[in-house]
């Protein structure tokens, strides 16, 4: 079985429980080795329990409580070992650049994750030939540099190089 976290509307638990490697609305792409425990079966459904009780679904957070925190919570307890870094690098690479997420992200939990449907050419053409209710045109852009301020040369650095 696998276990995950996930987010709803309601303050009980956002665990649940699934056939591994086959989680409703994911794509299974690799599984990677994280170690083993010495649980017996009933001691890891009781740690599985008592854990469920800290991850509530309406506590789901994109950036600060999402399900690779979870994972990395079983990990450290299991196995006194943290999940592969990489695996929750957005999250922190998204609260270092807290300021510039949208305020939706910073503050609030994450309802349900939408179901896309792919884009197609049909949406790509209608967006480039839809015209603008007139006065709209300006209304997303950024104001214009003031010129009384001089360029400064700073160093270009990578998300990868802040980690």
């Amino acid at each position: 079985m696998e276990y995950g976290f996930g987010a709803h509307d309601f303050s009980s638990s956002g665990v649940f429980e699934v056939e591994s490697k086959c989680c409703p609305g994911f794509v299974y792409r690799k599984t990677v080795w994280l170690g083993t425990t010495e649980l017996s079966q009933e001691e890891f459904r009781s740690f599985i329990e008592t854990l469920a009780g800290k991850y509530h679904g309406n506590t789901y957070h994109l950036i600060s409580k999402n399900c690779n925190h979870f994972t990395d919570d079983v990990c450290k307890n299991l196995t006194g070992k943290p999940i592969p870094g990489w695996v929750n690098r957005l999250a922190r690479v998204g609260s270092v650049f807290d300021c510039l997420l949208p305020e939706s992200v910073q503050v609030s939990p994450v309802g349900r994750v939408p179901t896309l449907r792919p884009v197609t050419d049909d949406d790509l053409d209608s967006l480039s030939s839809s015209g603008s209710d007139e006065g709209d045109e300006d209304k997303n852009l950024l104001p214009a540099p003031s010129t009384d301020l001089d360029p400064v040369d700073v160093p270009l650095k990578l998300a990868k190089d802040l980690l």
